[in-house]
């Protein structure tokens, strides 16, 4: 039940439109698709996506322990209850 009720509020924020903004998203996919484009077929690619995987998580997770599990507003994380 927790682990449905945590993926449930997971898929909700990451598909939020207040979450990131428009262009962040735009940049943030052209960059890995170039990536993807540019290094496909090379052992590199790999390094580089594992080298991209670890920031991304601790800033998840780092957003995740400031905004209590996306419970409260912090940086660009605006919660529900507090747009007004």
């Amino acid at each position: 039940m927790f682990f449905q009720k945590a993926l449930n509020r997971e898929l909700e924020v990451a598909f939020s439109k207040h979450s990131q903004p428009v262009w962040f998203r735009i940049v943030k996919y052209l960059v890995l698709g170039c990536i993807i484009y540019f290094f496909w077929g090379s052992n590199l690619l790999w390094i580089i996506l594992a080298v991209l995987l670890v920031p991304a998580l601790l800033l998840h997770f780092w957003y995740r322990y400031k905004t209590n599990g996306w419970r409260k507003s912090y940086g660009m994380w605006k919660h529900e209850s507090d747009r007004g």
